[in-house]
Parts: C-alpha cells; structure tokens; sequence
C-alpha cells in the first residue's frame, strides 16, 4: 500500500493511494486503538496516544496495517480525490525522532576522504524540519553551502528496543524519500561542528511523496537511489553498498535508544552530493530536485 497524509478543504486526513487517487482513511484511522506494545511503550513516557492521522495508524501496530489492507481491498469500487486535488504532506508530518546515518554508503565515505566507519555514525534531524512533498524549501539567510542528500528512509511501524538484527525488519511499518539537507558551513566550517543544527533547519527534511508498507518494497538492501538536480544526474546507487544495512541499523540504534512508532531512520546517502564536487555545487534559489528510489517513490522540491 501507498500511505499518505494529506490536507483536503482544510483538514488535515490519511489516505491509500489507488491508481492515482486517493481514498480517505481518517475515520477508519480514527476508531483504532493502540496496540499492547505501543501503548506501554507511550505509557512509560507519558505521552497520550496520537488522535487521529498517520501516527495513529502505526501505534495501532502491524495487525492494524494487514487489516487496512482488507479495508482498503473491499473499498475497490471507491472514487476519492486526484493526487493532484490534494495538499500531500509528510507521510508522518512531526515523526518523534529522525535518527540519521552519516556517511554509510562507502563511495561517500572515500569522497569525503575519511576511512569506513567500524559502527554506524549517528546524527539528528530535529522533527520539526520536516517539509510536504512539492513545496520548496527557503534557503535561511546567511546559507551559501546549502547542500542535498538523497536517502531512503525507514518509517517504524511498532517499537523496537535492543531488538535482534534478524528480528529488525519486522519493526518496520514501510519506506520513503527523504533529503537531508545540510548547511555544510555549520558542519564542517566551524569548531566545534554544529552537525544536528546544520541538519534541522527549517524546512531541512522534505520527505515523501507516501509511505509504501514494507511488504511491497520487500529487500530494502535492493533499491536504487538516484538524484537530480535541475536535471542532471548527480547521484546513483544501489542500498547494497551500503556499509550498515537497514536491519543492522535497527538493531544497533535499538540497543542505546527505543525506535517508536512513526520514528524515522534516514539511512545515509552515496556519493555524489554538492560539497565533494570540484568545484563544489550548493544549492541556490531556484534549484528544482528530483530524488528517486525505486519501489518506493520520487520526491520533488524546489530552493527559494
């Protein structure tokens, strides 16, 4: 299935993508309830269950989603709106956490000139950069090394603490699109590096265009990443090279921290990206993004 938050005549709603359009969920969503793992896991932080939307849908755990799909297979004769009709948003909108992975492709990793990492490197993006699908994303004043990152991103599905690497898989609710852009001046220019600030500006992590369930993606290991940026290709690769792979990332991030659901683990983007160039391309106003992986989707956007 193909998830989508969404905003319709001023409301904000969930909904299944079928051959173009888009069949609304937000009442169905609406009566779950969350299931035993993530209501403890909400309990100990003392954090209500979500009201409604995508959130809602994940903490009502994997039965919840193999149910939908029964719901959304008897609903075929159903008419909703055009893509097009709608205002997408971020499959999850304000996600917990975004847990990101730095240089984990090792064709980045050498053009950025360090050696392989033994164990995975962890940064932040805090939540509220997130952005919609399709809108464009303000350059802050005072930026001049604004800088992309094509990267598939793992969207959990029920919470996942010190969990096995063979049992990591099954935590996760599906995929998207996710650019992690960075102000690399903040990153590399300054001491001490300022790495989760460069990453969470406004706007920083525009993502989507849905959520496909991990059942349809199948082996996240075997997905191309590629962008493009005003048309010219700048990155291609296959999640195969990548030095930590999904379910290794799971279950070492699951050791230290709780993934719940509707966090977000940004996997680390291949090479190709503006500041290893020569000479370098950051990003001006103006600039127009394309960023694809396969069996997943394509995320658009343009700089302002």
């Amino acid at each position: 299935m193909k998830l989508v938050s969404y905003r319709a005549g001023g409301r904000l709603a969930v909904g299944a993508v079928r051959d173009g359009r888009v069949l609304d969920l937000t009442s169905w969503v609406a009566a779950l309830q969350p299931d035993a793992a993530a209501r403890d896991c909400l309990a100990q932080a003392g954090v209500e269950p979500a009201s409604h939307g995508m959130l809602r849908l994940l903490q009502a755990g994997p039965a919840a989603l193999q149910a939908l799909r029964r719901h959304v297979a008897d609903q075929a004769a159903a008419a909703g709106p055009g893509l097009a009709d709608v205002e997408l948003l971020a499959p999850v909108p304000r996600p917990g956490k975004i847990v990101a992975v730095g240089r984990n492709y090792a064709d980045h990793a050498k053009e950025t000139g360090v050696d392989p990492f033994e164990q995975p490197r962890i940064v932040s993006k805090l939540p509220s950069c997130v952005c919609a699908p399709g809108r464009a994303v303000v350059r802050p004043a005072g930026v001049a090394k604004l800088d992309f990152e094509a990267e598939l991103a793992v969207i959990i599905g029920r919470p996942a603490r010190a969990v096995a690497v063979a049992d990591a898989l099954a935590h996760v609710a599906g995929y998207t699109v996710l650019d992690d852009l960075s102000a690399r001046e903040f990153q590399f220019d300054v001491a001490p590096a300022q790495t989760t600030f460069a990453k969470s500006m406004d706007g920083f992590a525009p993502m989507g265009p849905w959520l496909v369930t991990a059942d349809e993606v199948g082996d996240p290991q075997a997905l191309t990443v590629r962008s493009w940026l005003n048309g010219e290709l700048m990155q291609d690769a296959s999640t195969a090279d990548m030095l930590f792979p999904v379910a290794t990332l799971i279950a070492y991030v699951s050791r230290y921290m709780t993934l719940e659901p509707g966090d977000v683990l940004a996997t680390g983007t291949p090479a190709g990206i503006g500041a290893f160039r020569d000479p370098p391309r950051y990003l001006r106003p103006g600039d127009r993004l394309r960023m694809e992986v396969s069996r997943v989707g394509v995320l658009e956007h343009a700089i302002a």
